[in-house]
């Protein structure tokens, strides 16, 4: 299987990405957005999903305002979707695009840092439902359509106490675990498949809305940007990384 490269020294052409159709979950803030903005200006076309429609839709503004191809957006809360509803967005695509060729998962839900003896059961419904099944309904729903394709691309997006768990990050990070083991599953058994690939990437702290809630005392400027993170998801996106599954990539240490 071929070996991802160095992703601090990936620099993708403007038009890595031309004449593909992406799908982008949580596209409405943070590192979603961010996927989304790298990704139309190197030329895919995309669909916008999240749970806030006006937050949704200044994504495709400023889409539109780059003179990019114009997005279009799936509105949809991960929390109570249902199959039916994830299928859906998988017909609507096939009948918008006729394809699909990546789906980058960055939809997360946090409700609140706090000890395991404190936690809710309905709150880590919730964070499975958003953080796990999600992921797993939507790709499943979309498998037909990346299928179609010569190389289809999907990238789930865990997050560091997924890795190393610590006190307090409870179902979060319990269901941002659950992510190596799914995509381990599925990489198996795509391992046949040349046209379809499946990579996680652990970005690390960064600076978002989420980060902002778990630490509001943190100095946000030590940390990266979504946009220093950005040559990771466009490698894997692109040709370049053809061949490359079943992957988990820690941008940082």
């Amino acid at each position: 299987m071929k070996t991802p490269i160095a992703l601090q020294d990936y620099h993708p052409t403007p038009a890595a990405l031309a004449g593909r159709v992406v799908l982008i979950t949580g596209a409405g803030q943070g590192l979603g957005k961010a996927i989304a903005l790298a990704c139309a200006a190197h030329g895919a076309s995309l669909i916008l999903h999240g749970r806030n429609i006006a937050k949704l839709e200044k994504t495709y503004d400023d889409i539109v305002a780059a003179n990019h191809a114009t997005p279009a957006i799936a509105p949809l809360d991960f929390a109570t979707a249902n199959d039916q509803d994830y299928e859906n967005i998988a017909q609507t695509i096939g009948h918008e695009f006729g394809r699909l060729d990546g789906v980058v998962h960055c939809a997360a839900a946090l409700q609140r840092l706090q000890p395991l003896a404190q936690e809710r059961l309905d709150d880590w419904l919730v964070s499975l439902r958003v953080n796990l099944a999600a992921p797993f309904a939507l790709t499943r729903a979309c498998l037909p359509l990346m299928r179609r394709g010569r190389d289809a691309s999907v990238i789930f997006t865990s997050e560091s106490h997924g890795v190393h768990p610590a006190a307090y990050w409870g179902g979060f990070a319990v269901a941002k675990s659950g992510l190596a083991a799914l995509l381990k599953i599925w990489a198996d058994e795509l391992a046949g498949s040349t046209n379809l690939r499946m990579n996680l990437v652990v970005p690390g702290p960064m600076q978002s809305p989420q980060r902002a809630l778990t630490h509001p005392g943190e100095d946000k400027h030590k940390l990266p940007t979504p946009e220093q993170l950005l040559p990771a998801y466009l490698y894997l996106l692109g040709p370049d990384s053809k061949g490359v599954s079943g992957k988990v990539m820690q941008l940082q240490q």
